[in-house]
C-alpha cells in the first residue's frame, strides 16, 4: 500500500470534515526514558476512540519511538515535503485505528535553510493539516534544546511527562523553568502546562509528584501548573512496551489503558489553552520565529 492510499484510509476511517482549527498539544519531558512517546501514542488512540481525527508529528529527531509503537515505516518524512520531493498527503502514514503519523526526520531543523517565500509556502501548506485532523499531537525530544523549546513555546497546551524518580522531577522542573524564563513569559503568552505522572505505583504518588512541582513553580517562578492525572504501571502495560505495542489497543481493559482514557477525556473537557490558538498556520509561523528568538 502506497503512502497516498494510506492517507485515504486515514480520512475514510475518520470520516469527518474539519470546520475549525485543529487543537495542538505538545507532549514533552525534561529527560528521556520516562515513557513520553508511549503516552503520546496511547492518548492518540484514546482520542480516536472518542471520534477525534488525530495526527502525531514525531518531532523527537534521531529516535523512532512513535513509528515503532505504531508499527509503521514511513516512506517519506517532513523533510521530503519541505524540499518539494513529496506532497503533504504523502508524508502522512496510516497508523493503527486510523491515526495519522508524520515522521519529522530533520525537516524542522531544515526549515531554517529556506528563504522567506519558500518558508511561507511551507507554513501555508502545513496549515492544510486542519482539514485532516481535529487534534495534532507533537511528540518532542526530551530536555531543553532549541528545537524542543520552540515547540513548547509555540503550543497553546503542553503536557510535561514525568515519573516519581527524583532525577525525572528535577529535569521536568528545569524544562518548566526554561518556559517561565522565556520571552513568552515576559509577554504573558505562556502555554498551559499540564503535568502527567507516568509509571505510578502507589495511588497517591502521582498527586504527590504534581504537588512537589507545583509548589516549587509557585515559590520560585510565581506560576502554577495543571494536574492532568497519572498512568499506573501495570503488568499489561509493561508487556505491551516490551513487545513494542500500544496497551490501549492490545489490552483496553488494563489499568493503564483506563487511565489513558481518563486523561484524554479530561483534555477534551478542558478545551482552552493558556494562549489563544492561532491554528496551524499561526503555530508553525510562531515556531520559526521562536527558533530565531532562542538563538
Amino acid at each position: 500500500m502506497d503512502q497516498a492510499q494510506g492517507l485515504r484510509n486515514v480520512v475514510k476511517a475518520q470520516n469527518v470534515i474539519n470546520t475549525k482549527e485543529a487543537r495542538i498539544i505538545t507532549i514533552t519531558s525534561g529527560k528521556g526514558g520516562v515513557g513520553k512517546s508511549n503516552c503520546a501514542v496511547n492518548l492518540a488512540l484514546q482520542f480516536r476512540k472518542m471520534g477525534k481525527r488525530v495526527i502525531i508529528l514525531d518531532a523527537d529527531f534521531g529516535l523512532a519511538n512513535v513509528e515503532v509503537l505504531c508499527g509503521t515505516v514511513p516512506k517519506y518524512n517532513l523533510s521530503d515535503y519541505i524540499f518539494g520531493e513529496s506532497e503533504l498527503e504523502e508524508i502522512i502514514t496510516a497508523g493503527p485505528e486510523g491515526i495519522g503519523f508524520i515522521s519529522g526526520g530533520s525537516g524542522i531543523v531544515k526549515l531554517n535553510n529556506l528563504n522567506s517565500d519558500q518558508l511561507n509556502g511551507v507554513i501555508y501548506g502545513l496549515s492544510k493539516l486542519n482539514q485532516l485532523c481535529d487534534v495534532l499531537l507533537i511528540d518532542t525530544g526530551a530536555g531543553v534544546s532549541e528545537t524542543v523549546m520552540s515547540f513548547v513555546l509555540s503550543s497553546p497546551e503542553v503536557i510535561v511527562v514525568t515519573t516519581p524518580e527524583p532525577s525525572s522531577i528535577t529535569d521536568a522542573y528545569s524544562l518548566i523553568k526554561a518556559v517561565y524564563k522565556s520571552d513568552g513569559a515576559r509577554r504573558g503568552t505562556l502555554p498551559t502546562l499540564f503535568i502527567l505522572a507516568n509509571r505510578i505505583v502507589a495511588s497517591d504518588e502521582g498527586a504527590a509528584v504534581y504537588e512537589k512541582l507545583n509548589s516549587v513553580v509557585g515559590k520560585f517562578l510565581g506560576g502554577s501548573l495543571s494536574y492532568l492525572g497519572d498512568i499506573p504501571s501495570d503488568a499489561l502495560l509493561e508487556t505491551a512496551v516490551r513487545n513494542q505495542q500500544i496497551v490501549s489497543l492490545v489490552s483496553p481493559a488494563a489499568k493503564s489503558s483506563r487511565a489513558f482514557y481518563e486523561v484524554a477525556n479530561r483534555l477534551l473537557g478542558n478545551d482552552s489553552g493558556g494562549q489563544k490558538s492561532l491554528g496551524l498556520f499561526g503555530f508553525f509561523n510562531s515556531f520559526i520565529k521562536k527558533q530565531g528568538d532562542i538563538r
